[in-house]
């Protein structure tokens, strides 16, 4: 039986769920790199060696585009993602973006600032932002999540999960959403069959700016 008290936790991944992560880093590593956009491929897996990356490339990468081009904050949103999760919130499913954006050292003030103003711009609705590698560690009912170190983690310990498709997870067995409209509908049939069904959503405000 579940709780009646208690809302449906829904906990969303950015980057390549709801942030085309892939595709703008794609354009950013075309400058970086001094290459033709056509040159990187968009079949790409874990470290993008298929972009020419090797030891401590995509790290130095990466640096370089949150720090000088703010690659949080201009990051396209996956098609329906917004409208999709701002249903769902209308629904009574709280939204809890668990994301791992403070990798690498020395700019987290950045990312979070970033972070935050994406998720405003954009009409993300959440009421939890959690930046941390340990998902697991971060209690939710389903998980959406595109890494497949992450999807394997999180299953491992009883965590049900949605795969987000893109080319760095197609070897993961589902249930799996190629759109925000699959995501929409399975999120829809989790929280009807868990026992905490949607129901108003809470009047507690937006989350805080951090």
């Amino acid at each position: 039986m579940g709780d009646a008290t208690r809302e449906f936790v829904l906990g969303v991944d950015l980057d390549g769920v709801c942030a085309d992560f892939y595709g703008t880093l794609r354009v950013l590593a075309a400058e970086w790199l001094g290459k033709q956009l056509d040159d990187l491929p968009t079949e790409v897996s874990f470290g993008l060696p298929e972009w020419g990356l090797r030891d401590g490339d995509y790290e130095r990468l990466h640096r370089w585009a949150v720090t000088k081009r703010s690659l949080f904050r201009v990051m396209a949103p996956i098609p329906g993602a917004g409208p999709a999760l701002r249903r769902l919130s209308a629904r009574g499913i709280r939204i809890r973006i668990i994301t791992h954006r403070l990798f690498i050292p020395h700019f987290h003030a950045s990312a979070i600032t970033q972070t935050v103003e994406w998720l405003d711009w954009h009409g993300i609705p959440y009421w939890d932002l959690c930046l941390l590698k340990a998902k697991d560690a971060v209690g939710a009912d389903l998980y959406l999540e595109d890494s497949p170190s992450n999807v394997e983690r999180l299953r491992a310990v009883g965590n049900q999960v949605i795969v987000f498709t893109n080319s760095t997870n197609r070897s993961l067995p589902g249930p799996r959403a190629e759109t925000w409209d699959e995501v929409e509908a399975l999120v829809q049939d989790a929280a009807e069959r868990s026992g905490n069904p949607p129901g108003e959503p809470p009047d507690s405000g937006p989350a805080p700016e951090l």
